[in-house]
């Protein structure tokens, strides 16, 4: 496996133990259904929470949560979309950026909460 693909995947691992330390109910951790997929799919109280998680190493180009674009974001929304759908979940979805730059001493983590939202699109 790739070293980029092995700090993702370490990365939300210590997204998902950040998130269950502070009281958390993890759902889901990399949940893919067709071409959609979430990092981690949790609940705060009774609010349905989808956490983006990018990880980087020290010398990273572009900051992590500049990678959440606005194409990212609308994938990001229909993947939530699908999953309230299949699983039944009637709660309201918060979307959250969790960024982790790793280095030799660990991972530097900052939550973003509601970090977007979905936007409406009007009718013509």
């Amino acid at each position: 496996m790739m070293e980029q693909n092995l700090t993702g995947k370490e990365g939300e691992e210590e997204a998902r133990k950040y998130l269950q330390d502070r009281g958390y109910d993890i759902f889901h951790v990399n949940w893919r259904w067709k071409h959609y997929e979430l990092d981690i799919v949790a609940a705060q109280e009774d609010e349905l929470v989808v956490v983006e998680v990018k990880t980087r190493s020290e010398d990273f180009l572009l900051s992590p949560e500049e990678s959440v674009d606005r194409d990212k974001i609308r994938r990001l929304i229909a993947a939530a979309d699908v999953y309230v759908r299949y699983f039944g979940r009637n709660m309201p979805v918060r979307f959250d950026i969790i960024t982790l730059i790793k280095s030799e001493s660990g991972y530097e983590i900052e939550h973003i909460e509601d970090a977007f939202h979905p936007t409406l699109k009007r009718r013509r």
